[in-house]
């Protein structure tokens, strides 16, 4: 967690230069959609990646990870600062990094479980989603005050920094793996075991359903933030960085919910109210007119989102098998990311066309519609 809190505040760095960026390059809102879309496309991979989520050592797979992304971000930030980075460079760079990030979460994931006892895997994904959110509290702020002063190149430079310390956290943790000696090396029947396995646990697969509807709202959102903030509603980075800082401590104080909302309501209750408010928070988001009010309504939806993962993350791994957590996650992920590519192109198009207001409102209510998939019965669980 050490490791990921360092990696998450470079990350949230990278999320508010890659749009300054691809701005200065291209002054097109599509470009970003583009690039969004082209980063997100390694999602068609996941069942391949949860294979080898189970199959290799996990700890070396984190390893392969944090190097690999630390390497191109790095470059990416020094061509920068050369003043030598074109749109391919970035759309490469994109993909790269959209590889890496997947299997890297995939196998975090399936490790948390080997680190903690049964009893302690909610707490524990609470202080993960908390962990998160810490970086997103300073990142942002960070990243927009580094963007004041020198340029989106030192931004790169630093995240790249990040996953380097995020490598030696990890270098020192022991993580084991349940993959079986005598275990067929097939790849799509271990595959088809994971999307067997999802089909019949019915409260992960109408769970998925639901997500898969509602990440595409909130795909919208995350692709354009940055691009509403600064481009339509006139901010300067210092007040983005600010707005998107603030929003991370609502986060943390949702995830700080998790445990009182675990005791007092179920686990149905929980999601569908959090989805419900998370997707009615963005479609007000796009109709703000005031920095208040638009930091108020991006609070209310990090707190949303900070409540709602812990639990989705919690019901994957307590009804999973160890030896299958990285091929159920990683089917989980395929079929709730599935729309991630469009939805990022999308949102670039309707940008484009109709404004970032546009993109904010059709996405929020994309979100929101999602959430009455959380009432299905299978769902009603303790």
């Amino acid at each position: 967690m050490g490791g990921n809190i360092i990696s998450f505040i470079g990350d949230q760095l990278y999320l508010i230069a890659l749009p300054i960026m691809v701005l200065k390059i291209s002054g097109s809102p599509l470009s970003m959609g583009v690039i969004a879309a082209v980063e997100r496309f390694p999602i068609v991979l996941q069942p391949l990646m949860g294979v080898l989520a189970d199959r290799w050592n996990r700890k070396r797979i984190l390893l392969v990870c944090d190097f690999g992304r630390a390497v191109v971000m790095g470059l990416m930030g020094t061509l920068y600062l050369m003043d030598r980075v074109l749109l391919p460079e970035l759309f490469v760079a994109a993909l790269v990094i959209g590889v890496l990030s997947q299997i890297y979460h995939t196998s975090q994931f399936a490790s948390i479980p080997d680190l903690v006892q049964t009893e302690d895997i909610q707490a524990v994904n609470a202080i993960n989603t908390g962990a998160f959110n810490s970086a997103v509290l300073i990142g942002p702020a960070l990243g927009g005050l580094i963007l004041s002063y020198y340029n989106p190149g030192v931004s790169l430079l630093m995240n790249a920094f990040s996953y380097i310390l995020a490598f030696c956290s990890v270098l020192v943790v022991k993580i084991h793996t349940h993959r079986k000696k005598d275990a067929a090396a097939n790849f799509l029947a271990e595959v088809k075991e994971g999307f067997i396995f999802v089909s019949r646990m019915k409260p992960i697969l109408y769970t998925n359903m639901a997500l898969l509807f509602s990440v595409v709202g909130t795909t919208m959102l995350v692709t354009m933030i940055v691009i509403h903030l600064k481009e339509t509603m006139e901010l300067t980075p210092e007040k983005v960085g600010i707005l998107l800082s603030i929003s991370g401590g609502g986060a943390i104080a949702g995830a700080l919910m998790t445990s009182f909302f675990n005791r007092f309501f179920k686990v149905q209750q929980v999601l569908f109210a959090s989805s419900l408010i998370g997707g009615i928070s963005i479609i007000i988001f796009g109709l703000s007119s005031t920095f208040i009010s638009l930091m108020a309504w991006n609070v209310v939806g990090m707190i949303c989102a900070a409540v709602k993962n812990p639990f989705i993350a919690t019901m994957r791994q307590s009804l999973t098998p160890a030896e299958l957590l990285g091929r159920v996650q990683a089917t989980s992920r395929f079929m709730t990311w599935l729309l991630m590519p469009p939805a990022a192109l999308v949102s670039g198009l309707i940008a484009q066309h109709f404004g970032t207001h546009a993109v904010m409102i059709i996405g929020g209510s994309i979100s929101t519609i999602a959430s009455f998939f959380f009432l299905h019965k299978s769902l009603r669980i303790d």
